[in-house]
């Protein structure tokens, strides 16, 4: 139950069955009162529907779904700091470090901590620390002193089964790539409802489901969910990797190689070079069973052994190794495996035509006419290449073949079509891109638009425009509808369409897309990082990190630069205490960074230690209206009252993350994800977060899709909800799979 509980949570609800509902009191019970007190203390507030039905809740259940909150909320995680009041500066220096090198290395007299250091007299202030200043190992744990500070609870309203199931329904049936909270809350759905009936619409979704097929032994029921051959590339390195995309190999290894350099000269290195080959182990291994159950989904498929041979050419390095670990050309020989002996013998034997490479052919030779009929037999790869053929054949010519298919095109691409149209027409604009399990690149625009004058590049990027815009019309408007009038939350026109750009963190609070911005209630915003929770005691240093961007010059605020213009710094930890983790902070003044005429501050946390982020890492900020205490006694300055927002990293392959920009003027958080390739904070690139906040500042906003639904439906956009026939709320929206409803295909 307390699974559940996770899954509405994260969609500003709780989950609570009928069955739990044990009476239907009126008069609100003492324990009742005393649960929504605990649930205020950590931010959170109940509806009045919410508030009854839990007062007709067990004191088990409510016992229970406190529990569930503390536990999301990290209150019994260690929150201790490097500094006491660290918001008052300890006034270290690298001269303070350098003394202390020297004494450890002589041997000179001073105070002998129990990491073994020698910390010489007249240097750090011992008094003010938790652990080690030299080596960042902390030795004292405190507890959360405050809690209850914040100005802005969360409402929460009640789920019951209907909304549970629905919920359940849009997540498969989503017309975009989940995200890793929505595929976290879909894995835990699929353990604790029946096997879903409904048709699935990404191919990352149907991984999820056939996974759970495969574990209760019901291997040939998935066998009509596979379409393709690279289906089934996809489910086998999803399980040896975990990635729901198909990362290459060499991807992965370059990755992980990058990852373990380190220039941290005194770090421990011991058996690293062991780690790291074990990191890189991606042998494949199947036993004959397995194997079988692959041989039988191949041969068993619909398709004839060219088509199927063409689809894996794209990945044929690795079909080649997949073949071999499964045995598949052992099982082609066995009797009623004659379509996997066709299969084989076409695909070693190359006895097929790729379609790429007979685009590719024509488009060298500039023959329009028959790239485009090619195109047009695949409207999806069509849009994708829609930009560059129009540079390449010309506007006019691309726009007529395109509009004969764009009907067939899946929606969430028309809308990408129309979004990213300007960015990518700017000769001036760079642009962001994200290669699979890779970091964010800043790429030049294309060179072709040299060749174009910017009025005619305007004119294209109008063409496009229009013709998605119209083509989305047209679909909305196929679709009958009775009703009269529609309501649109103001809410609604600054939440952006989630069209690609998927999170790869996880959202255990209510969960917002990224775009999301947060106005800044106070004066004042703390950067929170926590990690290490149930590891041994170890080398783990995560760094906490600022960048301050100014009109012409830039400042940072991390573990070497403690204190700067509107930032401080709580100390730099480097190891991590045994299974209770450990906690690094940034306070923003925001008065003092406008003072200073500041532009944006970006968040950051790197893996300072060889490898990648830490496996349950949580960051985020926190806000409030009235000041927020440091603990004098610990150092401990986490509130989950405050908390506006926080992710927790589950599978990283990056080195550095990028978690939010703080817009000073305007002094609103903007939550963003990009990962990029960074040991510290000054290997970040503000270019890079500069054009993705440009891509999604180009998004399409959902407030601005309903318009589109209006204008085409013929529907009057009234000012409540209540006068309308349709209304669209923030309760509504946030549930973002159930809003790809509105990507009509």
């Amino acid at each position: 139950m307390s699974k559940l509980q996770n899954v509405s949570l994260r969609q500003k609800a709780v989950f609570i069955p009928q069955v739990a509902i044990q009476n239907e009191e009126k008069a609100l019970s003492d324990r009742t009162a005393l649960l929504v007190a605990n649930l205020a203390n950590l931010g959170y507030g109940v509806s009045e529907p919410l508030l009854r039905a839990l007062n007709g809740t067990s004191p088990g259940f409510q016992a229970q779904l406190l529990a569930t909150f503390r536990e999301v909320m990290g209150v019994k995680k260690n929150w201790t700091p490097l500094v006491k009041a660290w918001d008052t500066p300890t006034g270290e220096s690298y001269v303070d470090h350098i003394m202390t090198f020297f004494a450890n290395v002589f041997q000179a007299r001073g105070d002998r901590l129990q990491c073994g250091h020698i910390i010489p007299y007249g240097t750090f202030p011992l008094e003010r620390y938790n652990g080690c200043p030299f080596c960042g190992t902390p030795f004292e744990a405190g507890e959360i002193e405050v809690m209850g500070q914040g100005s802005k609870m969360k409402v929460l309203d009640l789920w019951k089964e209907s909304e549970l199931n629905q919920f359940f329904a849009d997540l498969l049936a989503s017309k975009t790539a989940l995200d890793a909270t929505q595929m976290d809350s879909l894995k835990i759905l699929l353990l604790e409802l029946p096997f879903p009936s409904a048709k699935i619409a990404m191919k990352e979704t149907l991984m999820a489901v056939i996974d759970l097929a495969i574990k209760n032994g019901q291997a040939e029921k998935v066998q009509t969910l596979f379409t393709s051959p690279t289906d089934i590339l996809r489910y086998l390195w999803f399980k040896k990797t975990g990635f729901l995309q198909i990362v290459e190999p060499k991807t992965i290894l370059r990755r992980t190689k990058s990852n373990n350099k380190s220039f941290n000269i005194f770090a421990p290195n011991k058996g690293s070079k062991e780690k790291l080959a074990k990191k890189l182990e991606l042998k494949l291994k199947y036993g004959r069973e397995d194997a079988k159950i692959v041989a039988k989904w191949l041969n068993d498929m619909p398709l004839e052994a060219e088509k199927m041979a063409e689809m894996m050419h794209a990945k044929r390095g690795m079909w080649v190794r997949f073949i071999r670990a499964l045995r598949l050309a052992e099982y082609s020989k066995k009797k009623g495996f004659e379509r996997l002996k066709e299969l084989m013998d076409v695909f070693y034997n190359e006895i097929y035509e790729v379609w790429q490479g007979r685009v590719n052919h024509f488009r060298l030779r500039a023959d329009a006419d028959k790239t485009f009929a090619l195109l047009k037999q695949r409207p999806g790869l069509f849009a994708r290449s829609l930009f560059a053929n129009m540079l390449w054949f010309g506007a006019d010519e691309t726009i007529a073949a395109f509009s004969e298919v764009i009907d067939k095109v899946p929606a969430r691409l028309v809308f990408t079509l129309n979004m990213y149209a300007k960015n990518y027409f700017n000769k001036s604009q760079t642009r962001l891109v994200k290669p699979l399990g890779g970091v964010a690149k800043s790429i030049s625009p294309n060179a072709m638009m040299n060749s174009y004058k910017n009025a005619e590049l305007d004119a294209m990027c109008v063409q496009i425009e229009d013709l998605c815009l119209l083509a989305m019309e047209k679909r909305f408007a196929a679709i009958e509808n009775e009703n009269k009038t529609m309501f649109i939350d103001p809410y609604l026109f600054c939440m952006p369409v989630s069209i690609g750009d998927r999170s790869e963190t996880v959202q255990d609070m209510p969960a917002a897309l990224m775009g999301t911005r947060f106005p800044v209630e106070g004066n004042e915003v703390r950067l929170f990082m926590q990690w290490g929770t149930g590891l041994m005691a170890q080398h783990l240093d995560m760094d906490l990190s600022c960048h301050v961007a100014y009109e012409k010059t830039a400042d940072s605020c991390s573990y070497s630069r403690l204190v700067t213009t509107g930032c401080k710094h709580s100390g730099d930890i480097r190891s991590i205490p045994n299974k209770i983790g450990t906690a690094e902070y940034i306070n923003l003044n925001i008065k003092e960074l406008q003072a200073a005429k500041a532009k944006f501050v970006t968040f950051t946390c790197n893996a300072y230690s060889s490898g990648a982020l830490s496996p349950n890492l949580v960051v985020g900020w926190m806000d409030s209206k009235f000041p927020m205490k440091v603990s004098e006694r610990t150092g401990v300055a986490y509130d989950p009252s405050c908390v506006q927002f926080q992710v927790r990293i589950t599978q990283s392959a990056a080195k550095g993350l990028v978690f939010g920009v703080l817009d000073v003027e305007k002094a609103e958080i903007i939550w963003l994800e990009m990962p990029f390739a960074g040991q510290v904070v000054g290997g970040l690139n503000f270019k890079g977060v500069k054009a993705l906040l440009d891509k999604l500042n180009s998004k399409l906003s959902v407030g601005n899709l309903l318009k589109i639904k209006a204008k085409a439906q013929g529907l009057e956009i009234v000012e409540t909800a209540e006068e309308a026939d349709e209304a669209y709320t923030q309760q509504w929206a946030a549930n973002a799979a159930g809003v790809t409803a509105l990507l009509v295909d």
